[in-house]
């Protein structure tokens, strides 16, 4: 009972960070357009990471397909810590390395997740 719990957590934690960003991607916050300009796929990679996101989401609170939702989450935040790490650097626009730390905390709840459904993994692999 208490592992589930946990997992479930684990969940929750992807699934609030993610909509919490979405809203920022979808609103065209200055933050956003400024980190995806940066990158040299703005708007298109804004939207497109924010639909990959919701995806991501939804996948994720449902049991039946929460594998898919994680190793989704798994690429999108690989993605994000890559373009801190060689673009954009770890703090952008004064943040404090928030957004950096966010991506580093979703990318470590999807790994657990993944690894908690390795059996389903492999199955699907054989």
């Amino acid at each position: 009972m208490k592992l589930s719990l946990f997992f479930w957590l684990l969940r929750l934690t992807v699934a609030v960070i993610l909509v919490q960003t979405l809203y920022f991607k979808f609103t065209t916050s200055e933050e956003s357009v400024y980190i995806f300009s940066s990158l040299g796929i703005e708007p298109y990679g804004r939207i497109g990471t924010g639909v990959a996101e919701l995806i991501t989401v939804i996948l994720i609170l449902i049991p039946r397909t929460l594998l898919f939702g994680a190793i989704m989450g798994c690429g999108v935040m690989v993605g994000a810590i890559f373009a801190h790490l060689f673009v954009l650097g770890i703090e952008v626009k004064n943040d404090g390395g928030t957004l950096f730390i966010l991506a580093l905390i979703t990318f470590l709840c999807c790994v657990i997740l993944v690894f908690k459904e390795r059996t389903r993994l492999m199955n699907l692999l054989n």
